[in-house]
């Protein structure tokens, strides 16, 4: 454990100027909801960007959003793994290491607490396990222990037979996957959750430690295959606390303008509050009739639902091409790349992040790289360079190389330039390699499906003979 560093400065980072006991009182006709964005990457003119570690209070915004993936590195990078595995620190020694992140963990619950109970606010955080945690000794007192979610404010929700303890019965469980349900819900953040939910990539799972039904207090927004609560919505008082699952491959422009649409409905709606057993006790004139009505439409929409379903699993896979137009990274970007390959009649397996061609016109290693900015930069192309060579000394004999590239994913496909440097170009030329646009890919398969071409040998030896930039097929 590093002793070194003398962290007596920290403390001065938290500011004494904002009290968060205060509260505005806003015109809902002349100001905008107050949004704050916490270590999540979110472009939007109305939203303000902070760390976790930074100036503003929590309590001075109408909503918050935070990603904690960040907080534990705050003692990860300073404090070593002890013999037995456990990052570890005495507070009499730490050189003010503990106090200062004990102090920061107080204020930012104190913060949630004033904007979820007393201001009636959002906060929405990404479900993530707890991470490493720090165990902190004081001598002979207590041990005490932070974590990822050691700042989020408690409440407790009780009926009849039930009782919801959050955060301190909540397990947050390290799972990872992509198969996002969501549920039936009038929230409007499932409006997101559905837009979005092809590009989940959930780290980790809610559970209640004493088996507590959720469901009675809270609304469960969406689950996995196997029925774990991965997106869920929390009342505090007339406040709300929304835990979601984080997203790969999404603009962070088009995902922060899409939950601030869901914000902005969510400020004028009633808190969630379950209905008591008791209350069907009390009928009025009218409601038995409404209620059979309900159930008869409800048996259609359920009819209507599996047809919905099944055509919507249709458009998927007929839209799918789509994604390689807007998507980066491995789940989304390098899946659509490759059905696109496909439908002009290759083999395509998935290796290591790459994609192997195989036709009869000759077999190529696919390098698929999404850029954050406008261009894609020399990496990309090191990458295929190396898994050819690699190819070759394998004993597979010298393959083709094409290189699929997407920049400026934010603009209209027919408004993007040049989406790969001079050097990129230099290489590739060079080494004989393809480099082909994703748009330039979308508009071969598309013209391949409207024309419903049989044979595409030679739409494929064009590109395996392609020698630098591909301009087979120009972009209309």
């Amino acid at each position: 454990m590093s002793q070194q560093r003398d962290f007596k400065f920290l403390p001065r980072c938290i500011p004494s100027s904002l009290p968060s006991t205060f509260l505005r009182q806003y015109d809902d006709d002349n100001m905008e909801t107050r949004t704050l964005s916490i270590d999540w990457s979110l472009n939007h003119p109305s939203i303000q960007r902070e760390t976790f570690f930074g100036r503003f209070s929590f309590s001075s915004y109408d909503a918050v959003l935070i990603d904690p993936h960040e907080i534990p590195h705050r003692w990860t990078h300073e404090v070593g793994i002890s013999a037995d595995g456990v990052r570890r620190v005495d507070s009499t020694r730490d050189r003010g290491l503990s106090k200062t992140l004990t102090a920061w963990m107080g204020k930012r619950r104190t913060e949630s607490e004033d904007l979820l109970k007393r201001a009636g606010g959002i906060l929405i955080c990404r479900l993530r396990s707890r991470g490493e945690p720090l165990e902190i000794s004081s001598g002979d007192g207590p041990v005490e222990h932070l974590d990822r979610y050691s700042w989020l404010p408690s409440v407790s929700l009780v009926d009849r037979h039930h009782q919801l303890v959050f955060p301190s019965n909540g397990r947050f469980v390290p799972r990872r996957g992509r198969d996002v349900i969501v549920e039936d819900s009038d929230s409007p953040i499932s409006e997101y959750i559905d837009q979005f939910r092809e590009f989940f990539v959930y780290d980790a799972v809610y559970q209640d430690l004493l088996s507590t039904p959720i469901e009675r207090f809270a609304k469960i927004l969406a689950r996995n295959k196997v029925g774990d609560v991965l997106a869920l919505e929390i009342p505090f008082d007339e406040g709300r606390l929304i835990l979601l699952p984080p997203t790969e491959g999404v603009s962070p422009s088009y995902e922060a303008s899409v939950l601030r649409e869901a914000i902005d409905r969510m400020i004028d709606r009633p808190a969630f509050a379950a209905t008591p057993d008791w209350l069907p006790s009390y009928p009025l004139p009218g409601e038995d009739a409404l209620n059979d009505e309900l159930a008869r439409l409800q048996e259609r929409h359920a009819a209507l639902t599996e047809k919905i379903a099944e055509l919507d699993a249709n458009r998927q896979d007929v839209t799918k091409f789509k994604r390689m137009l807007y998507t980066r990274g491995r789940f989304a970007y390098l899946p659509a790349v490759a059905d696109g390959f496909r439908a002009l009649g290759f083999d395509v397996e998935t290796d290591d992040g790459m994609l192997m061609l195989r036709a009869e016109e000759g077999d190529a290693l696919v390098v698929a790289a999404a850029a954050e900015g406008a261009k894609v930069e020399l990496p990309a192309y090191r990458q295929l360079l190396s898994a050819i060579d690699q190819a070759v000394t394998d004993g597979d004999g010298r393959l083709k190389g094409i290189l699929v590239v997407s920049g400026s994913r934010e603009l209209d496909p027919k408004r993007r330039g040049t989406q790969f440097s001079e050097g990129v170009l230099r290489g590739c030329t060079d080494q004989g390699y393809c480099i082909l646009s994703s748009f330039h890919l979308f508009k071969l398969v598309q013209e391949t499906l409207e024309s419903k071409r049989k044979n595409l040998a030679s739409l494929r030896r064009r590109l395996i003979e392609c020698d630098g930039e591909w301009r087979g097929a120009e972009a209309k």
